[in-house]
C-alpha cells in the first residue's frame, strides 16, 4: 500500500536537440544520471511511489539502467506511452500503475528541480486539497544560451490565472526575450515559469481523458500540460497554487548543457544543497 505521494516522471521523450538518452545524461558528481537525481530527491522528500513513463525505443535502456543503479527497495513500476502524442497523453499513460483516487505528482526526467521544490509539492499533496505548480523564477530555470520553451505564469494572489507557452526563450542584454512573435517579447528575470513540476487531484483524470478524446491531432500533433491547464482555467472552477521554490531548476535541453549542467551540481554539493551520492536520503 502506498502511503506518501506518487511521482510520474515524464522519460518518454525522444530528447532529438540533445541528441542521445537525456534522461541517463551523467550529470552527477559520480556519473549519475538526470533520472537518478531526480528519483533521489522526490524519495528524499517524502514520495514512495515512482512511475517512469518511456517510450518503446528507449524504454528498455532506461529500464535497465534503473534495475542496476536504484536501491531494490525502491517502489518503481514503468509505463509505455505507445506513441509521441504530448505530455498528457503520456500521464494518461501512467494511469493503470497509480491509485485514481490519490493525489499525484508530475515531473520532466530531464530536468533537476532541485530538493526544496519536491519538499514544497510533497508537502502541498499530503495536506491540501488543491491542485499545485511548483513556480519558478525565469532566472533560476535557463542553462547556457540556446534558446527554450518555457511556461509563463500569471499569478494573482498565490493561485494561477493563465499560462503561456513561450518559445525561443533565451537570455538577452542582461535579460530575456522570446522570438516566438508573441508580446511580451522582454521578459523580466523574475517572471514565474512552470518548469513541468506539477500536483495533481484525482479530479483531474475526467479532464485529461476529455482533452485527449476531444483534441483535434491534424492541427496539432501534441498536448502538452501546459496548454491543458491554460485552458481548463479558463472553463472550470479549479484552483491551482503556485509554490514558490528557492530551487534552482537545470536541464540537459541542448548537448551543450551537459558541462553547465553538471558544474551546477557540483556547486549544489559544494553547498550542501544535495548529497555527494545519489539516493543518499
Amino acid at each position: 500500500m502506498v502511503l506518501g505521494p506518487s511521482l510520474v516522471i515524464l522519460a518518454a521523450g525522444r530528447a532529438r536537440r540533445y541528441g542521445g538518452l537525456k534522461q541517463l545524461a551523467p550529470i552527477g558528481v559520480h556519473g549519475e544520471g538526470v533520472i537518478d537525481l531526480i528519483a533521489s530527491d522526490a524519495l528524499a522528500a517524502g514520495f514512495e511511489q515512482i512511475v517512469i513513463v518511456v517510450n518503446p525505443e528507449t524504454g528498455p535502456d532506461i529500464q535497465a539502467h534503473v534495475a542496476e543503479h536504484w536501491p531494490q527497495e525502491t517502489s518503481v513500476s514503468f509505463a509505455v506511452q505507445s506513441e509521441p502524442l504530448g505530455t498528457v497523453h503520456a500521464t494518461l499513460s501512467a494511469e493503470s500503475c497509480l491509485d485514481t483516487s490519490r493525489p499525484f505528482a508530475i515531473s520532466n526526467a530531464d530536468d533537476l528541480y532541485g530538493r526544496d521544490a519536491f519538499e514544497k509539492l510533497a508537502g502541498h499533496l499530503g495536506a491540501r486539497s488543491t491542485h499545485c505548480l511548483i513556480g519558478f523564477q525565469l532566472d533560476r530555470a535557463l542553462v547556457g544560451d540556446l534558446p527554450v520553451s518555457r511556461g509563463i505564469c500569471n499569478v494573482v494572489n498565490g493561485h494561477l490565472t493563465d499560462i503561456v507557452e513561450r518559445r525561443q526563450v533565451y537570455a538577452w542584454d542582461g535579460g530575456f526575450a522570446s522570438d516566438d512573435g508573441l508580446s511580451p517579447v522582454l521578459l523580466e528575470p523574475t517572471t514565474t515559469v512552470s518548469m513541468n513540476l506539477w500536483g495533481f487531484q484525482p479530479s483531474i483524470w475526467p479532464l485529461l481523458h476529455r482533452a485527449l478524446e476531444s483534441h483535434d491531432f491534424d492541427d496539432e500533433p501534441e498536448v502538452a500540460l501546459s496548454t491543458f491547464v491554460g485552458r481548463i482555467l479558463h472553463h472550470y472552477p479549479m484552483r491551482f497554487d503556485v509554490l514558490d521554490t528557492s530551487s534552482r531548476c537545470v536541464g540537459v535541453t541542448h548537448a551543450d548543457d551537459l558541462p553547465l549542467v553538471q558544474m551546477d551540481v557540483r556547486l549544489q554539493v559544494e553547498l550542501g544543497e544535495r548529497p555527494e551520492f545519489a539516493f543518499s536520503l
